[in-house]
């Protein structure tokens, strides 16, 4: 989340296809994910790894546009190789999807780089949904882990501090941008906040984007974690 990742030097099958790479050492997982993605229409599965270090050379090689990355894996685990992938390959999303969500996880992961977070539990269209979303500069994330982490930055912002640079104090958002903002913390789409505020979705596209500078932040993440750290959104504690 400037206004979304940048996508330049990867830009997908010449048809437009989302190329999808899958790290997981588990095999029927894998197998699954990559059922789930390659019977999506505009999806496809163009890997499989089993290890963090494979996950980055593969990304080497293939460039996908998303990477489904699975975070307990031998050798290297999924924070360290989205680390990796995303100081090298800044065009390559990465959707973390595991059985873990405590805050042990999911804020490591963040600050790795992961543009989402989704529980191996959920619904495969959800795990789709999330992949799409990711790849579009969006931050999907599974409900719980949504509403954990937002509870975990108002209960003891020191968790994830250090994610972050922090402000002395809040700098002003206008009160237009601040609107986008907060129906942004309540999980809107573009399209979703552009009908509520009766604007474009180009001009919702240039709120983020201003948003991200005013509060140095380089992806949505990272921005409805410092807007909540400095009061601007409240996490919702009935979402």
């Amino acid at each position: 989340m400037t206004i979304e990742d940048p996508r330049a030097d990867i830009e997908g099958a010449e048809d437009g296809t989302v190329q999808v790479l899958i790290v997981d050492d588990h095999p029927v997982m894998s197998t699954a994910l990559r059922t789930y993605v390659d019977s999506s229409p505009g999806l496809s599965c163009v890997g499989e790894a089993r290890n963090g270090e494979s996950a980055v050379q593969m990304c080497e090689q293939l460039r996908p546009n998303v990477v489904i990355m699975d975070l307990h894996m031998p050798a290297m685990d999924g924070i360290e190789a989205t680390r990796s992938i995303r100081e090298k390959f800044s065009g390559t999303a990465v959707l973390a999807v595991t059985t873990f969500s405590t805050e042990g996880f999911v804020i490591p992961a963040l600050r790795a780089g992961a543009g989402g977070y989704i529980v191996k539990d959920a619904e495969p269209e959800q795990i789709i949904d999330a992949v799409r979303k990711v790849n579009e500069g969006l931050a999907p994330f599974s409900p719980a882990v949504a509403h954990q982490l937002m509870v975990s930055v108002k209960n003891d912002p020191a968790q994830v501090a250090s994610a972050l640079k922090r402000f002395p104090e809040a700098p002003h958002v206008p009160a237009r941008e601040a609107e986008g903002l907060r129906l942004l913390a309540k999980g809107c789409s573009n399209a979703e906040i552009a009908d509520q505020m009766s604007v474009s979705e180009a001009t919702v596209k240039v709120y983020m984007g201003r948003l991200m500078q005013r509060l140095e932040v380089r992806d949505r993440v990272q921005l409805l974690i410092r807007a909540t750290e400095l009061g601007i959104v409240h996490p919702s504690l009935n979402s």
